[in-house]
């Protein structure tokens, strides 16, 4: 799975803003807000992963057990798929 999507990902007083780039700004009009682990997770889906690979890093960069990590990333996936976001 990856973005549809073109975003760009910023750190803005402390808190994590994604905005859409380029023919993505006509496709998504607006803004996401992020936590620190879904801003982790929304940059490894700018390029091609899969969900075993996105909890995968979760356990590496966190402090997290495995079913914590799927969960964080079951729900995060769940969301942007809602939002058509993921291709």
């Amino acid at each position: 799975m990856k973005l549809k999507m073109e975003f760009m990902l910023r750190q803005v007083a402390g808190y994590y803003v994604v905005v859409p780039v380029g023919d993505a700004c006509v496709d998504f009009n607006g803004m996401v807000n992020l936590n620190e682990t879904g801003a982790f997770l929304f940059e490894r889906l700018q390029q091609e992963t899969s969900r075993e690979e996105l909890v995968k890093a979760l356990l590496q960069e966190y402090q997290v057990d495995e079913a914590t990590a799927k969960q964080a990333v079951d729900g995060f996936v769940d969301k942007l798929e809602q939002a058509d976001l993921l291709a």
